[in-house]
């Protein structure tokens, strides 16, 4: 029997992902082992391999296409002896073309049944019960103002049948595409005005775990309605994001304490250390003294050392480390594992590599997942300080600032400069009390201020 290439969960949280390109096509004929396609993950784009030998009797999901489920069938790989005629008639999986100009993708992007691969899944028509002709969708319709209306092909068909109009349903699919859900239970376009108010108090709610949005898109289109905008769809990352920082803000009771740091012992050690460093290819930066700093901190203030894990905390005895990373589109945090027992060229080369493979999207899960501590640093942009968002389930995150040069008094009351660098620690409450985390800071600043003793 042919089987089923499914799509793969490449991290433990994946539940879809967009199939952004093939690396084979039908009739080739591959083994265990073989690069099949490329996936874009929300984080990251990751290559699949096969796990089974045999030829590519038909792919069932387009290059480009978006939000395609996890265990989602999206090729069919016949063994041997086995031809294209073997296969029986199933409509492609479902996905969100990503292609201008390419085939719109088919009905529900809802959570696949689960099938045996040696029995490909039924079409979602099929499946669905509906007695409908097998017949080509309708077009897409347009609103008042020549928006298209954006619908399933099912939607459409079952709204074609129905006699409804699809310009008067709210869609419960990703970015308000309307699904067969939204039309099965929909009443018929003749009656459409005189349920308007009963309509809009049922209109269906978020999918549990879904995002908050905030103001109704479509109120927020009518404000600026007589202005020139541009409309950017939220990709995998962007909506990880946002997901993540909501669940942040709303969940974690953070409490912030600020220090000020005096860097110019620092600064003159790490000028002495890359001259010397030089002729190796090392050049220190001031964010390796901090994230090894942080990783020692950690090990001296062991309960600090901790992440919510929901009915009880977890200490690490580790120090890892993540780390902020700008990418275009959003942020990484790598994480530097056991960064206490690293040098500090050992924490730059790291820190240089990770930072350079989540700009290429190229980081694997176990990359950036994990870690008790963050440090987001946002010093080389001139800010001098800010308070950052805890990335959960982490204990912490220290926000670095600028080094300021700026008057300070002296031991002796005397008047003098000093570089100095303002910091602030987001704390879970949950993790580490007040008392804690001021010992944290004060081991953090300990070690900044006197960094010889970090290369003991």
């Amino acid at each position: 029997m042919p089987t089923e290439i499914l799509m793969p969960a490449l991290s433990p949280t994946m539940e879809e992902g967009t199939l952004a390109r093939w690396l084979v096509k039908e009739g080739d004929t591959v083994a265990a082992g073989d690069l099949l396609a490329e996936i874009e993950t929300d984080k990251a784009t990751m290559e699949f391999e096969a796990v089974d030998e045999g030829t590519v009797g038909k792919i069932l999901v387009a290059e480009g296409s978006e939000g395609v489920k996890v265990n989602t069938p999206i090729a069919v790989l016949l063994d041997d002896g086995e031809s294209a005629d073997d296969l029986p008639d199933a409509a492609p999986a479902a996905g969100k073309s990503g292609k201008a100009g390419g085939a719109e993708a088919p009905a529900e992007t809802g959570k696949p049944e689960s099938a045996p691969r040696s029995a490909p899944a039924p079409a979602p028509e099929a499946s669905a019960g509906n007695a409908l002709p097998d017949t080509p969708a309708p077009a897409a319709p347009e609103d008042a103002e020549g928006r298209r209306v954006f619908a399933s092909p099912l939607a459409r068909r079952i709204a074609a049948a129905k006699g409804l109009d699809l310009t008067r349903i709210e869609g419960s699919g990703p970015h308000g595409r309307i699904v067969r859900a939204d039309v099965e239970g929909a009443k018929p376009a003749a009656a459409a005005d005189a349920a308007a108010p009963e309509a809009a108090q049922a209109a269906p709610k978020p999918a549990a775990g879904a995002m908050p949005t905030g103001p109704d898109a479509d109120q927020v289109r009518k404000i600026y309605a007589d202005r020139e905008t541009e409309e950017i769809a939220l990709d995998g990352m962007r909506r990880t994001v946002a997901q993540r920082l909501t669940e942040a803000k709303q969940t974690i009771p953070h409490f912030y304490l600020r220090r000020e740091i005096r860097l110019d012992a620092l600064l003159d050690l790490r000028k002495r250390l890359n001259a010397d460093l030089e002729a190796r290819g090392v050049k220190l930066s001031v964010n390796d003294f901090i994230i090894k700093a942080c990783a020692l901190a950690l090990q001296e203030v062991p309960a600090a050392n901790a992440v919510w894990a929901g009915d009880r905390i977890l200490r690490l005895k580790p120090s890892d480390v993540a780390v902020a990373v700008a990418v275009e589109g959003g942020l990484f945090t790598p994480v530097i594992r056991d960064a206490e027992s690293k040098s500090l060229s050992a924490l730059s080369a790291a820190m240089k590599d990770l930072a350079g493979r989540a700009r290429d999207r190229k980081l694997a899960p176990q990359e950036y997942q994990g870690g008790s501590f963050a440090i987001s640093n946002l010093g080389m942009y001139g800010i001098e300080n800010f308070d950052a968002v805890i990335n959960p389930p982490h204990g912490a995150i220290l926000a670095v600032g600028a080094g300021v040069t700026k008057p300070v008094v002296d031991a002796g009351g005397a008047l003098s400069s000093a570089t100095v660098m303002s910091v602030t620690l987001s704390v879970d409450h949950r993790v580490i009390d007040g008392a804690l985390g001021a010992e944290l800071l004060a081991a953090i600043v300990r070690h900044l201020e006197a960094p010889l003793a970090m290369l003991a």
